[in-house]
């Protein structure tokens, strides 16, 4: 019976090396043409394409300012929170076209795409989104409409005659 060693062509002899140590991927993403890194981010039912590059600090969305497109201050705060924490809000000009939704979920489908695009430009900035929170999708939707219901959940009134 052949024992369970590099001469078993079943096993794969690198599985067997236990030396062997992967570097950390350390590379910067790849910009495209016009120098952008990419990130997508989503909340219910929006989409948000982001583009960064080394720049100013400048950050529109859909052509506007962040306090012009967004009037409420936590709004505001979610967008810059990645940038915040990565300590990289004035060396990066940051793009986004933003759809669907209301206010609030533009405003996490942003934080999500800025915190993918952050972690694509530079993967050294990983565990910082990563332990802020900023990395993680919130995957809550809008419950849907039930069949002889008045809404998801709500039922018409009761009438007793």
């Amino acid at each position: 019976m052949a024992e369970l060693n590099n001469e078993n062509p079943l096993i794969d002899p690198n599985i067997l090396n236990k030396t062997a140590v992967a570097a950390p991927f350390t590379q910067k993403g790849i910009p495209d043409k016009g120098g952008f890194i990419w990130g997508t981010g989503r909340r219910k039912s929006s989409v948000a394409r982001v583009r960064i590059r080394p720049g100013s600090g400048a950050l529109t969305i859909n052509g506007k300012t962040v306090e012009e497109y967004f009037k409420l201050e936590k709004d505001r705060n979610a967008v810059r929170a990645p940038l915040v924490a990565a300590g990289c809000g004035q060396n990066v000009d940051v793009f986004v076209r933003v759809e669907g939704g209301g206010t609030t979920g533009q405003a996490g489908a942003v934080l999500l795409g800025i915190a993918r695009a952050l972690k694509s430009y530079d993967p050294t900035l990983l565990p910082v989104l990563r332990e802020g929170g900023y990395l993680t999708r919130d995957s809550r939707m809008v419950e849907r409409k039930k069949p002889g219901k008045a809404g998801a959940r709500r039922s018409f009134q009761f009438s007793k005659r």
